[in-house]
């Protein structure tokens, strides 16, 4: 029987891996494959009234709560949200994370993002993509000797390159289940990012009803298709490796 796969996916907060690669994650699951979600903050700065470590405690356990669900592997870092910065020690963290995980798939954010959260976590993988391989790179920790496919999350940002769609599942079947790992994550969905963006009073009270309305309200559900854009610093998405890694696709 082969090995199964595993698919990292690092994203700046805690709810950024459901919101942008649930489905695929949940594909692998369902194919008996180890998934891990990273997120390199701890998104304490995501409420407009809690403090700020009330609200890390709230995201770690959002966080925990929605891949327990799917039987996922979470990790939290300690970085505050809006802190983080892609030096030399953070680089290291990650360069032993992506070793001691050796994915066949790593799933990040693009560098041309709005949030500096993201485009500092998307240059963390970046700037590792090579060093994973380079043994007197944090020696303390084994090389990897194949470079992962790292696949970046869809954006809707056009400068200084638009998205590009690679790889694009078909995630129907996945819905549900996405919907119910985003809805564990309430402090985001039905709060933070709905006064954020000023809907705050059409949240339903009703736990059905809130469901009903993050699945016509999050684009992530709503459109059904996950998109995601192949790094040329990872390994080529070749035709051979397309099918090994996306049978479903």
């Amino acid at each position: 029987m082969p090995e199964p796969l595993k698919l990292l996916v690092v994203g700046a907060h805690p709810d950024d891996c459901e919101l942008k690669a649930g489905g695929l994650a949940l594909k692998y699951r369902a194919l008996g494959h180890r998934v891990k979600f990273v997120s390199c903050t701890d998104g304490s700065t995501g409420h407009q009234s809690l403090a700020p470590a009330e609200v890390a405690k709230i995201r770690a356990r959002e966080a925990e709560a929605a891949c327990a669900l799917a039987g996922i592997e979470s990790e939290v870092w300690d970085i505050p949200s809006n802190a983080i910065e892609a030096d030399l020690p953070t680089r290291e963290r990650m360069i032993r994370l992506i070793r001691a995980f050796s994915p066949d798939v790593l799933v990040t954010h693009r560098t041309n993002d709005y949030h500096p959260d993201h485009t500092r976590t998307a240059l963390l993988v970046q700037d590792s993509s090579y060093a994973v391989r380079v043994p007197a790179v944090c020696p303390d920790s084994p090389a990897m000797r194949q470079s992962p496919l790292i696949l970046l999350m869809q954006d809707r940002f056009s400068k200084p390159a638009p998205f590009r769609a690679d790889l694009k599942l078909d995630i129907a079947s996945e819905l549900p289940m996405k919907a119910r790992m985003l809805d564990c994550h309430q402090s985001q969905v039905y709060d933070w990012l709905p006064w954020i963006d000023g809907i705050l009073d059409q949240v339903p009270l009703d736990a059905a009803a809130r469901l009903d309305w993050l699945m016509r309200n999050r684009e992530e559900l709503s459109q059904g298709f996950e998109s995601f854009e192949a790094c040329e610093y990872g390994a080529a998405l070749t035709p051979a490796l397309r099918a090994r890694l996306f049978p479903f696709a």
